[in-house]
């Protein structure tokens, strides 16, 4: 379907405000109903997007309009629709702002809904994708392309619309499953696999929307020797490639209360008593109106507002644009558990978990169990993640929040795809490895002095001599044997060691300061 398709459509009565013909010849690969002043990061591209106008008012600059019209540029929107309900009118700075970056604009009038549009393009596309001769036995029959679009429009659920779509080759096993080999639909007869066996299955299965992300892919999976037409299978696919779309509209309008958790978690706990200038009273109204602001953003989470809850953090290094969907990926295994997530800066996720059924406990070995299989997602990308402990009230959640953080740090010191969990850091040398590699690496040279000079021969014999000894507990006669001096060198050295960096080695934390500064090399 293309956007000069909807000017035909009588039924929507629209009035293209601006638009040439290449704007008007554009596939339209979907359709996003949005009212964020900044909706960019939720729209793929050859998305319509409709709009209330509700994020503009007439005080508003020139730039707002143009600020929004600009993010569906980027995003690559064919396309905006905009309700006249709010303003009476579609604004005339709108329009300029259309005009000079290129989107095509049409007013929706009062008596045309926006679940009208949305559902008129979607059966047209379903129309289009699988018009066929009637007699092509290779094509979904016409009443069952019909039937699996009237589905869709309706919400029904991916097993019904699995069990439907395959019907006519008698209802064979079949599977529509995740990258990370969670099962989204089966067929009656199709036995339950776990996530790894389904994972083990992905080779052999269809792609189901070549646009997602090697995280939030989709498969259809057959296993049985039915004879199936390709051209069924991909209409199939097709089906639930519509589906999915429909999922991720859903999930990325509760981005903002996500967001807004967030962000309230990164202030809980400042006005603490002895923290600030306030005391008293205004201190007390301070935290109180601040865990009253987490209460009601854990409500519109649809989280409890008592915990236990745990906090993950993922990152997936530089390439870290899909870390949201890859932690959202993980996240949808977990029964027993509610989560919210949001994106955070340099490319991170977060997620709050609120045990429901389960057990906290139960949250960090199944996230354990799922790492591998995130990994095999995309080979490429090393994905590292942090586990906070468990909070067990809404006040804990910006402490689970920094543990989360540290060891996702610790995680990705490793080099490898891990996920840590502030648990696992029970050594010296696994705590110092969530420490920032700056704050790390002044620590080393500002300890060890000017044995931190790793270029002077000297200096680096020393510091192996030091290494030695520490490792040896101390013990003169070990360090001499593994290094094979005489004991009388090793204490020579060990002297040398004291009065450059000014410690005494027979003191037990300074011979802590210099081990921690070793490792921190």
């Amino acid at each position: 379907m293309h956007v000069e398709d909807l000017l035909r459509l009588e039924s929507l009565d629209l009035t293209l405000l601006w638009g040439g013909p290449p704007l008007l010849a554009r596939e339209i690969s979907g359709v996003t109903a949005t009212d964020l002043e900044d909706p960019g990061r939720f729209l793929q591209r050859g998305e319509i997007v409709l709009s209330g106008l509700v994020w503009w008012s007439a005080a508003d600059e020139e730039g707002t309009a143009d600020r929004f019209v600009a993010a569906l540029r980027d995003a690559g929107a064919a396309a905006l629709l905009a309700g006249e309900e709010t303003h009476g009118t579609v604004p005339e700075v709108l329009v300029d702002a259309c005009r000079r970056h290129g989107i095509a604009l049409f007013s929706v009038p009062v008596h045309t809904s926006f679940r009208a549009i949305t559902d008129t393009v979607y059966l047209r596309q379903w129309g289009d994708l699988s018009r066929r001769p009637a007699a092509d036995p290779y094509a979904l029959p016409e009443n069952v392309r019909g039937e699996l679009s009237r589905l869709l429009a309706d919400g029904a659920d991916p097993d019904t619309l699995l069990a439907r779509a395959v019907d006519r080759l008698g209802t064979p096993p079949c599977y529509v499953l995740s990258a990370t080999g969670r099962t989204i639909a089966r067929t009656p007869g199709a036995p339950a696999l776990s996530a790894a066996e389904a994972a083990g299955r992905l080779k052999a299965a269809l792609r189901v929307d070549p646009d997602a992300s090697a995280y939030g892919q989709w498969f259809l999976h057959l296993p049985g020797a039915v004879e199936v037409p390709p051209r069924m299978l991909h209409e199939i696919a097709e089906v639930f490639a519509q589906y999915r779309r429909g999922v991720l509209r859903r999930e990325a309008a509760a981005c903002g209360a996500a967001a807004e958790l967030l962000g309230l978690l990164g202030l809980l706990g400042l006005d603490t008593p002895g923290s600030g200038s306030g005391s008293g009273s205004g201190s007390s109204s301070g935290s109180g109106s601040r865990s009253a602001a987490v209460a009601a953003a854990l409500r519109a989470c649809g989280l409890p507002e008592h915990g236990p809850y745990t906090v993950v953090e993922v990152s997936l290094g530089a390439a870290g644009s899909d870390a949201a969907e890859a932690l959202g990926e993980v996240l949808r295994h977990l029964t027993g558990h509610r989560s919210v997530m949001g994106s955070l800066a340099g490319g991170r996720a977060a997620a709050v978990i609120a045990t429901d059924s389960g057990s906290p406990e139960d949250v960090v070995p199944a996230l354990k169990e799922l790492w591998p299989t995130l990994h095999a997602c995309d080979a490429a990308v090393l994905p590292y993640g942090g586990i906070s402990t468990t909070a067990v009230t809404p006040a804990e959640l910006n402490g689970a929040l920094v543990q989360a953080r540290y060891a996702l740090t610790a995680a990705a010191r490793a080099g490898s795809a891990n996920l840590t969990a502030i648990d696992d850091l029970t050594t010296l040398n696994a705590l110092l490895a969530g420490v920032p590699t700056d704050v790390r690496t002044a620590f080393g040279i500002h300890a060890l002095g000017p044995l931190a000079d790793a270029t002077n021969p000297s200096h680096r014999m020393l510091l192996d001599t030091l290494d030695t000894f520490l490792t040896h507990n101390g013990s003169w006669a070990r360090t001499a044997e593994a290094l094979h001096l005489h004991v009388n060198t090793v204490h020579y050295r060990i002297q040398r060691v004291e009065l450059l960096t000014g410690r005494d080695l027979a003191r037990l934390d300074h011979k802590l300061d210099l081990k921690a500064a070793l490792l921190c090399r």
